[in-house]
């Protein structure tokens, strides 16, 4: 499992620029909302949290179709399949390396972006702890259009389609976790205690249902 870990965590860094690509593209979608919606700080620094997340969401959709493609390529598909090492845990231990190589970066990066966006340092820390907590659980969603996509030639479209409303429930308590820790009469914990159930229900069922994919497409 260790070697597996890494080598697909050199993959998932190689393919296609990997977290350089992520994270440009990050970048991108952060910048270009002042020009959009003017230089009012207080704004900017108003729907920041939100449009860090955002950005990040669609940024670690980007990667998405390629966490299983490489074994379907050269065919160890069929090997993952066969081994004695359970499948479940061969998923999790791939989503964990995607997310490592792919969302990792995205969340060290948004603390700079959160500066494009006037956010103060309680804003930064909780929208950057939120992203920590809840970005596995984006992974472990995509895994299961990834593994849905698999047999498809051009499938990056559907797996970001097929991912991207159950990702809502994530976006939904990140944001309300970060907003708490801006507002004080909101509290903060319980936002968060939310945000991480659902990574850690995802961490159960989306390698379990990608697995179960899998061996439906291999069929």
């Amino acid at each position: 499992m260790t070697a597996l870990f890494f080598r697909d965590l050199k993959l998932s860094i190689r393919a296609g620029g990997g977290a350089l690509i992520g994270v440009l593209f990050f970048l991108t979608i952060v910048a270009v909302i002042p020009f959009g919606v003017g230089p009012d700080l207080k704004l900017l620094s108003r729907i920041g949290p939100a449009i860090v997340w955002i950005g990040a969401l669609l940024a670690a959709l980007l990667g998405l179709d390629r966490l299983f493609q490489a074994e379907r390529d050269d065919g160890s598909l069929d090997l993952m399949l066969m081994q004695e090492t359970p499948l479940v845990l061969t998923v999790l231990v791939k989503c964990l390396a995607h997310w490592t190589a792919t969302s990792l970066p995205l969340v060290i990066a948004s603390p700079l972006l959160g500066l494009f966006m006037n956010m103060d340092e309680t804003a930064i820390g909780a929208t950057m702890l939120t992203l920590l907590v809840g970005s596995p659980a984006i992974t472990f969603i995509g895994a299961v259009g990834a593994a849905v996509a698999v047999a498809l030639p051009r499938g990056g479209l559907l797996v970001s389609i097929l991912v991207l409303p159950l990702t809502i429930p994530v976006l939904i308590f990140g944001v309300s976790a970060t907003y708490a820790a801006v507002e004080d009469p909101a509290p903060f914990l319980p936002p968060l205690l939310i945000l991480i159930a659902l990574t850690l229900f995802f961490a159960v069922i989306g390698p379990a249902a990608a697995a179960l994919a899998l061996r439906n497409t291999a069929d």
